[in-house]
């Protein structure tokens, strides 16, 4: 039910305006008749965006922020603005002038933030989609908290102008909705290039290499993860839950995520902050939250040449991340690493929201797109939330992953006419020396899987680049071996026939979902005096 006591709303459009805006809506467009509230660091055409600062009240936007005008343009009602952690500095929802908000859960919790307003005003039942930022986890955090989907999008898909900057470059607007189904549309329509915002980036025609059409390997921490006792426990059941939702749960050390995610606040980044609004606090005074602006103000302080020492680090640690998108499709992690009371926010501000960013800072520093999904309720009743991670470019499949998970329908996916599906084991993997030869050929990825049992995996001998020979012997492991699945144009496949060499040869492979597929196989004979290199696993961690 939704609390009056929530100081959710920063402004309410009058009845009049909002009944206007639903006679102009054409009722046949995408979102018809869809109301939406909108954080109040965004423009909205004739309305003050105070970014919770009430000093910035009396001016009115001239226009909306590009992302509004195309929810509008497509049918959509706004009908107010949402309370934030003010500037949109903080996790926790409580550092606003306008007041503190609260879990829907608990009036005992805090509601997570910035995107605070947002997230209690879809889960509270005001409305079904809402617009939030996401720069360290402002949109995720606040959904995980409040029982529903948060969608962080590829940096620069949606366009940012008329965002009132937070950490230009890094900021997301991203959709707050009850379910996965009801941020596509939203997302369908504010997705575009814009060349009013010099960060945004057009969506590729085809995904990025590597990226899969379909999500079936998801990856999760090789190590234990810092979780309070109620968090831990809700963690162990979706673990327990994922291996039902992908076909393989793959450990992956996280450890340069998790260093990356420490540079946004401990790095020079806060200089960003302090450039994009760093004028508006000062003087000091009572329309000002005293943590944001502590925080901001340290960004005077950064030289230059710490913020050039801060960018190779994050090369260096980016590098180091993309070691793990070759293995898997998706990352799982939690997305806090516990509920903290509004009594712990006011003993110790600053520790307690850097702790909630462990799990989300590293997102848009590394340039990776997510999904934030509730998982089961933890012992004490409080929403638990998840979220699905991976490479930038790869949000629609990303999509269906986070539809999967919450028992939603998935668009069937589209098949190009006059193509098949061939099984890679070696140096055809995307990444690796050969794959060029598939991608020119037209070939893209469809999924990572695993043979069937019975299979064993060689080294072949001889010059040149090195060669695996995948044999289906009878007694090979029953976790099989790692392949991708690449479609392809069937003339395409007579071009490929060509190229394999002795003992070499297409047939047929079954894979762990037992279906079977045209792929390289090498006969037992041709493997004689050969390296079995079945234990490693696959072709990659061989050669690693």
């Amino acid at each position: 039910m939704p609390d009056p006591e929530q100081p959710l709303w920063t402004l309410r459009l009058d009845r009049r305006e909002v009944d206007a805006a639903e006679e102009r809506a054409d009722p046949q467009a995408l979102l018809a008749g869809v109301r939406f509230a909108i954080k109040d660091n965004i423009d909205l055409a004739g309305h003050p965006t105070t970014a919770a600062c009430p000093a910035l009240a009396d001016t009115s936007a001239k226009s909306s922020a590009t992302a509004v005008r195309r929810l509008v343009e497509s049918g959509a009602i706004p009908v107010g603005k949402t309370n934030m952690d003010q500037f949109a500095t903080g996790l926790v929802g409580t550092r606003s002038p306008y007041g503190a908000c609260h879990s829907v859960a608990s009036p005992a919790h805090i509601s997570g933030g910035s995107s605070s307003g947002s997230a209690i005003a879809v889960a509270a039942g005001h409305v079904p989609l809402a617009l939030g930022t996401d720069t360290a986890g402002s949109g995720r955090v606040p959904a995980a908290f409040n029982g529903i989907v948060g969608v962080k999008p590829t940096r620069g898909l949606i366009s940012a102008a008329g965002v009132l900057p937070a950490c230009a470059g890094l900021d997301c607007v991203t959709t707050l909705t009850r379910t996965v189904a009801a941020a596509r549309p939203a997302l369908a329509a504010m997705v575009a290039f814009d060349a009013e915002d010099p960060w945004s980036r057009p969506a590729p025609v085809l995904p990025p290499n590597g990226v899969a059409a379909r999500m079936r390997v998801v990856g999760v921490p090789d190590a234990p993860l810092d979780l309070d006792p109620a968090h831990r426990q809700a963690w162990e059941a979706a673990l327990d839950r994922l291996r039902g939702v992908a076909a393989h749960v793959t450990p992956v050390d996280i450890t340069p995520f998790l260093q990356a995610a420490r540079l946004l606040y401990e790095g020079p980044w806060i200089a960003s902050r302090y450039a994009a609004f760093g004028h508006l606090l000062e003087p000091d005074g009572p329309h000002l939250d005293p943590v944001v602006r502590g925080i901001v103000l340290r960004g005077r302080n950064v030289a230059g040449p710490d913020v050039f020492a801060g960018l190779e680090r994050l090369a260096q640690l980016r590098r180091a991340a993309e070691a793990v998108w070759p293995d898997v499709d998706a990352l799982l992690l939690p997305v806090t690493p516990g509920h903290p009371r509004l009594a712990d926010v006011a003993v110790d501000p600053l520790g307690v929201n850097a702790r909630l960013g462990q799990y989300t800072a590293f997102v848009n520093l590394l340039d990776l797109c997510a999904v934030a999904v509730p998982a089961a309720a933890r012992a004490d009743g409080l929403p638990f939330g998840v979220q699905f991670i991976a490479p930038a470019f790869a949000d629609r499949p990303l999509l269906d992953l986070a539809a999967l998970w919450c028992g939603e329908p998935v668009p069937a996916p589209s098949i190009a006419p006059g193509s098949t599906l061939l099984a890679v084991v070696g140096a055809h993997l995307s990444g690796l020396p050969l794959n060029h030869e598939l991608v020119r050929l037209g070939a893209r990825l469809e999924y990572r899987a695993r043979t069937g049992p019975g299979y064993r995996l060689y080294r072949l001998p001889g010059p040149g680049l090195p060669r695996p020979g995948l044999v289906r012997s009878g007694d090979g492991p029953a976790e099989g071996i790692a392949v991708e699945v690449w479609r392809l144009p069937y003339q395409a496949l007579g071009t490929v026939l060509d190229t394999v060499p002795e003992p070499l040869a297409l047939g047929r492979v079954e894979l762990d979902d037992g279906t079977t597929v045209v792929g390289f196989l090498a006969s037992e004979h041709g493997v004689r005096g050969a390296t079995d290199i079945t234990a490693t696993g696959g072709w990659r961690a061989a050669i690693a």
